[in-house]
């Protein structure tokens, strides 16, 4: 049963208007419009399609929420932003709204709390006006794709049902970590992240993918379980330690590409299948030998190649470098001979996918 609202021309003083749960849906655009000194309005549980039109410019509380609004574009929006400047709580939640148009907040600049929960938001409006207190649980959000210039992420908005959180190309300091028990992935590449502690990723027992790229992260402890693909590439990490990546026990992609890593600790990571770690600066060790025979003995895929340079460098990649029990002699490179394996080396038979192909003649560089 839908009642249709046409006049409360004879209540000049009202203050409070109370329609919800009434099947209410205006036909008179204009019905709120000489209330001036209306300052609550609540049309929750009705019809309302759209935002109403014509609203006494000194609201302050607008009710909407459990409607069929399922818009919030430029037409139905001229009478909202130009006559409510003094609105400060607005609720629009169980609607069905997809989108909001981006200069919907632009003149609702005293808004303290906004609901939007239940509605199908992939992302988060932008421009949301600075003196917003409170956003109120958005409970039905599942796929958050954008926020723009967060410098933290808090905890304080209620994301319980937030599966996949895009925060890439923010200015994030630190890795959120209070976001929602649900979520399985988090993406926040490009931002000013520069290291992950222990404890933040802690409380996302179904985290499954983890994107990091191009931060200056420095220090890195991976203490979510359920990962299965950690992606802290184009960083400034100089050492990992095997107690870092322990509790990984369910990873199968781990990418270290473009990092400045010398070394590798040994990986005790049964699922792992995929390893990414070209471009870093890797020094030539038995230790670093040994960590490629039990990669390779796991069927784990290690690519592209890792290029082993010196300590010195020189004009050319070394492809190869042999330390015999010659005696050495500080920056002097030697002669070159013919290859022949050594107890250190990094021989031709083994190179595979973890250390660049020999040349053709199988050449060695030999410090003396």
């Amino acid at each position: 049963i839908l009642y249709y609202v046409r006049d409360f021309s004879g209540l000049p003083g009202l203050e409070k208007v109370v329609l919800s749960s009434g099947g209410i849906e205006p036909i008179d655009t204009n019905v709120f419009r000489s209330h001036v000194l209306l300052r609550t309005l609540d049309l929750q549980k009705n019809s309302w399609r759209q935002l109403p039109r014509g609203l006494p410019s000194g609201l302050e509380i607008l009710h909407l929420g459990h409607n069929r609004i399922h818009s919030l574009q430029e037409s139905p929006l001229e009478g909202l932003k130009k006559l409510l400047p003094f609105l400060n709580l607005l609720s629009m939640g169980s609607n069905r709204i997809s989108s909001i148009s981006s200069t919907f907040f632009s003149s609702l600049q005293l808004l303290k709390t906004l609901d939007l929960s239940s509605n199908h938001f992939t992302k988060v409006p932008h421009d949301l006006p600075r003196s917003l207190r409170r956003n109120r649980d958005m409970s039905q959000l599942h796929n958050l794709i954008t926020l723009s210039g967060l410098v933290s992420v808090d905890g304080g908005l209620r994301l319980p049902n937030l599966s996949v959180c895009e925060l890439a190309g923010n200015q994030l300091r630190i890795l959120p970590a209070r976001l929602t028990p649900k979520l399985e992935k988090l993406d926040c590449r490009q931002n000013n992240i520069q290291e992950v502690s222990f404890q933040q990723p802690a409380g996302m027992k179904l985290l499954k993918h983890l994107f990091l790229e191009n931060n200056s992260i420095q220090n890195f402890e991976a203490n979510a379980p359920t990962l299965v693909r950690l992606d802290p590439k184009g960083n400034n990490t100089d050492t990992i330690h095997e107690r870092e990546l322990k509790p990984l026990r369910r990873l199968q992609v781990l990418n270290l590409h473009n990092n400045k890593l010398s070394t590798l600790p040994a990986l005790n990571l049964p699922k792992l299948k995929l390893l990414y770690l070209d471009g870093n600066p890797w020094q030539c060790s038995c230790e670093l030998l040994e960590v490629k025979k039990d990669l390779l003995a796991q069927d784990v895929e290690i690519r592209p190649a890792i290029r082993v340079t010196a300590e010195r460098s020189v004009s050319r990649p070394i492809r190869e470098l042999h330390v015999t029990q010659q005696r050495v002699q500080s920056g002097k490179v030697g002669r070159m001979k013919k290859w022949q394996p050594s107890r250190c080396g990094v021989g031709s038979e083994q190179n595979g996918k973890f250390f660049d192909r020999p040349p053709r003649t199988h050449t060695q560089f030999t410090l003396i």
